[in-house]
Formats: structure tokens, C-alpha cells, sequence
């Protein structure tokens, strides 16, 4: 009774995300801060790392006694219409492995933090993330439907970009933060994609569901709901064209580039093709493209790691080069092979990311030479060492219109937003409303700088901005007297300080909790 509802099964990645809820309502009261709560905080995050691993160890012992009970529904989450998301599990032979992989590999590094991130200014920060990844890499392996495995899936990314970003105050960290953000939404936007056309199927999105359906005429067929998998896979484990974001996610602590870019979350895409293995066998065609990209993806990381001069980014190099050997024989139907390889090399690859420190203090700065094949090839070099212009190619097409699009929505709040709060104007702004008012002023330069849009969406804000002010001011503020400009000051006044707390760190972590519990 006690395996066949499951129920406890739910526990082993709830675990980890208490933990991190626990050490994240110390941050938003204020009493966790400092270095006297460090040993309080390391308690909680290995107390629930540590009993999620030992909950994925008991599964497996009972599996290794009892066999591998398969798909288990224990109840509904969201039903609406014909769509049912259930609450289940997937217990296989896959889910073993990365759930062993995610329970052991946490806590070791959960462990290894503890002295290692000792006096850090985020120390408290750090582990309530890496519990949060924990828990959401143990949902990716558990799940026993497409969308719990999305939720595990944002909560990775999340965490990964969080952790990227862990040294806020440098430019570089949150730039970096942005290219693997951004990157990813790609491939959480393929993962989205196939959920959508397998419920265009009429089936519920429970994985043996989507295994075992037969497209209905008229709906996308296997290839086209595949495909949008498969594009998730890629881009999580940074394989060719999504091939530049994992180098840039090394600014982050070296335990968390241990764990999530060397050991966890870098094979969380190899682990969903390896999950889509029935589907694949029906689609011949992209199993060759998963080959081609995979051998691709392998001769260009070993190429690069040659010419790296530190020892993180040699070992990426040759984690991207290894997983590219994973997804080529995926493509080659060698799963078994594929899932040993996986549990072989994300464990090895741990253990080295955390030895990394010590490689450096030990190896100096040495500068490895340029090996004597490239020494008179120095277009190539030049081409390896800039990561084939991979990087180049994805600020262009990705990380600069995202950034782009970001500087004109926050145009857009100072110009018409703020001016409808009420809220004091700086400078700049003041000069746009003054060019508002008389259009000779933008020839002035730092006018018309302040004023005009970037691109198309800039543009479009801009001509909405002008439309806004024309009738605030002509129709709205003239019409009204004073008695409208001192309600808008008023109301304004308290959205000032609402945006304000809102804006504080804690309320921030709050909105995530409570985003969370609304998910679960």
C-alpha cells in the first residue's frame, strides 16, 4: 500500500524545496544574515538534500528488490475540459539514474559548499538556490507527465540563472546571467511547443500517454510535436546552434558550475531524449539530425578545449564535447549505451569541477602552450578560441534585441507610467516632455536622445508615449483643473511606495515563494 499510492515518492523532491523555503523566509525577515547564522543555514540545506538522497536511495533499493513500478497517478492537479494534469511519477530505469545522480550529487556539493562559500556576502542566498535546483532537478527524473517535468524544468533554469548572477554588483555576471537566460527561453519555448501539439492529439500529457498515441488526422504529426522536444534538449545541454550560453555560465560560484554545468543540469537535455526514446523510433529522420548535431557539437568542443587557458573552461569544453557523444548515439539508437555514458560522465565531471580550485592553486597560472598543429594555423586559432563566433552570433540574434527591448519598456515606464503616478521626473525626461510640448526641440541632440525609439517596438512605444501625453494633458489635466493633478499626485504618492517595498530584495524572494505554492 505504502509503494502503490506513491505518496512518499512526492516527498523526495518537496524536500529540498522546503529547505530552500525555509532558509528563504530567514532572508525576507531579516534573520538570516551574517556569519553566526552560516552553520543554522548549512543544517537546513544538507537536512534536505540529505533526505531526498536518502529517499532516492530507499527507491532504489526497493526497486532493485521489487522492480521498477512504472507510471503511478496519484491525483489530479489541473483538469479543465478534456485537459487532466495529474500529480505522478515515472519510475524507469532513466529516472533512476538522474534521480541518483540529482540526490547524491546535491549533497556532496551541498557539503562541499559549506567550507567553500564560508564569510561569502550571499552565503545564505547560495543554498537556499541550490536547494531550489535540487529539488527541481529530482521533478525533472520523477515525472511522470510533460508539464510537472516543465515545472522542474523553469525551476533548473531559474536557479541556474540566479546562481549566474550571484556576484549582482558586477556588470559581467548579470551580462552573463542574461546570454544563458535568454538562450534557454528558446528551448523552454520548443518544450511548451510539444506539449501544446501532443494535447492537440486529444491525449493527456502523462508521458506513456504520449508515447503510445496515434496522431489523429488532421494533427501534427510525430515529427512536428518531437521536434519541439528535442529543441528544449539541445538548448539545456548547450548543443549546437545552442551552443555559446554554458562557456558564459561559468561566472557563477565554482560549486554551482560543478553542479549544474558539470554534473546535473547540462545532461537534463540528453535525459529528455533519452525519455523520448519511443517517440524517437518512430522519426527516423531527426534521430540522424540528433546524430549529425551530436558529432558536430563533439569535434568543435574538443577543437576549442585545446586552445582554452584556464582550467573551468577546458572542462567545459569537454563536457559539451562528451554530451555531444551522448546525443550522437542517441541518434545512432545506442540509448543503453547513452544512459550509462550519462550517470559515468556527469559523476567524473562533478568531481572535477569541485577539484578545479585546487588545480589552480597547485598549477599556478601556467598558460598551456598552443599545440604544434595549430602553432602555423592562425585563422583557426583565432576561430577556436572564440568559440567559433557562437558567441558574436548569439548577441546579435538573441542577448542584443532582448536588451533592446528591455531599454524601451523601461523608457516607456519613465515617459508615460511615471508621469500618470505622479512620480518626480528626472532630467532626461523632463527635456522629452518639453520636446513634447514644443517638436523644435528635437533638434537639440540630447532631446531628441531622450526621445526617440530604437527599432521597430521603439518606435511604436514612442508614437504610444506622444499619443498618451497629447491627452493627458490636452484633454485630461486642461479640462479637469487642479483637482485631477492632486488625485493622480496622491494615488501616485502610495504606488511610489508600494513599488517600493515591492522592489526590495525580500519582497522579491516573497513573490517567488508564494508564485511557487500557487504552481503546487
Amino acid at each position: 500500500m505504502f509503494w502503490r499510492d506513491g505518496w512518499w515518492l512526492i516527498w523526495i523532491p518537496m524536500l529540498p524545496w522546503l529547505a530552500a523555503l525555509w532558509i528563504g523566509v530567514g532572508l525576507f525577515t531579516g534573520r538570516r544574515q551574517g556569519e553566526g547564522r552560516e552553520r543554522s543555514t548549512a543544517r537546513i540545506a544538507l537536512g534536505g538534500v540529505g533526505l531526498a538522497c536518502l529517499g532516492v536511495l530507499v527507491m532504489d533499493g526497493w526497486v532493485w528488490l521489487h522492480g521498477a513500478p512504472g507510471h503511478r497517478v496519484m491525483a489530479d492537479w489541473l483538469t479543465s475540459g478534456s485537459l487532466r494534469v495529474s500529480i505522478g511519477v515515472l519510475i524507469d530505469t532513466p529516472a533512476l539514474i538522474l534521480a541518483t545522480l540529482a540526490g547524491a550529487g546535491c549533497l556532496v556539493t551541498v557539503r562541499f559548499s559549506v567550507d567553500y562559500m564560508h564569510r561569502e556576502p550571499g552565503f545564505h542566498r547560495f543554498f537556499a538556490v541550490i536547494c531550489l535546483f535540487a529539488g527541481g532537478m529530482l521533478w525533472i527524473a520523477l515525472a511522470g507527465n510533460a508539464v510537472l517535468t516543465f515545472v522542474g524544468w523553469e525551476v533548473a533554469g531559474l536557479s541556474s540563472y540566479l546562481l549566474i548572477s550571484y556576484a549582482r554588483e558586477r556588470a559581467i555576471a548579470a551580462e552573463n546571467a542574461t546570454r544563458a537566460f535568454v538562450t534557454n527561453r528558446f528551448g523552454d519555448a520548443g518544450l511548451l511547443f510539444g506539449i501544446a501539439m501532443a494535447l492537440s492529439w486529444g491525449v493527456n500529457v502523462e508521458w506513456p500517454a504520449i508515447f503510445q498515441a496515434v496522431p489523429p488526422a488532421g494533427t501534427p504529426p510525430v515529427p512536428i510535436v518531437l521536434a519541439g522536444f528535442l529543441i528544449a534538449a539541445l538548448a539545456k545541454s548547450a548543443q549546437i546552434p545552442f551552443f555559446a550560453w554554458i562557456g558564459r555560465a561559468l561566472e557563477g560560484p565554482t560549486p554551482s558550475s560543478a553542479l549544474f554545468y558539470g554534473a546535473l543540469m547540462a545532461h537534463a537535455g540528453v535525459f529528455l531524449v533519452i525519455r523520448l526514446e519511443p517517440l524517437l523510433w518512430r522519426s527516423p529522420f531527426l534521430m540522424g539530425i540528433l546524430l549529425l548535431l551530436g558529432l558536430s557539437t563533439a569535434v568543435l568542443a574538443v577543437a576549442m578545449g585545446r586552445v582554452q587557458t584556464d582550467v573551468k573552461s577546458a572542462l567545459i569544453c569537454s563536457t559539451q564535447a562528451q554530451l555531444g557523444l551522448i546525443f550522437f548515439e542517441c541518434g545512432a539508437g545506442l540509448f543503453d549505451l547513452a544512459q550509462w555514458h550519462l550517470a559515468a560522465h556527469a559523476s567524473w565531471r562533478l568531481y572535477q569541477f569541485l577539484l578545479a580550485p585546487s588545480y589552480l592553486q597547485k598549477g599556478g597560472l601556467r598558460v598551456r602552450p598552443v599545440p604544434g598543429w595549430l602553432r602555423n594555423q592562425r585563422d583557426l586559432h583565432d576561430l577556436l578560441l572564440h568559440r567559433a563566433w557562437f558567441d558574436s552570433l548569439t548577441d546579435a540574434l538573441v542577448t542584443r534585441p532582448t536588451l533592446a527591448l528591455a531599454r524601451d519598456a523601461r523608457l516607456f515606464e519613465e515617459v508615460v507610467v511615471n508621469r500618470v503616478a505622479g512620480r518626480p521626473m528626472r532630467e532626461s525626461i523632463l527635456a522629452s516632455r518639453a520636446a513634447w510640448a514644443d517638436p523644435e526641440a528635437v533638434a537639440n541632440p540630447e532631446v531628441a536622445s531622450a526621445t526617440q525609439g530604437r527599432g521597430l517596438l521603439g518606435r511604436l512605444l514612442e508614437g504610444s508615449a506622444r499619443m498618451l501625453s497629447w491627452f493627458e494633458e490636452r484633454l485630461v489635466l486642461n479640462s479637469s483643473g487642479d483637482g485631477l493633478l492632486k488625485a493622480l499626485a496622491f494615488l501616485g504618492g502610495y504606488l511610489i511606495r508600494i513599488e517600493g517595498f515591492l522592489g526590495q530584495p525580500r519582497y522579491l524572494i516573497l513573490l517567488i515563494v508564494l508564485t511557487f505554492l500557487v504552481i503546487l
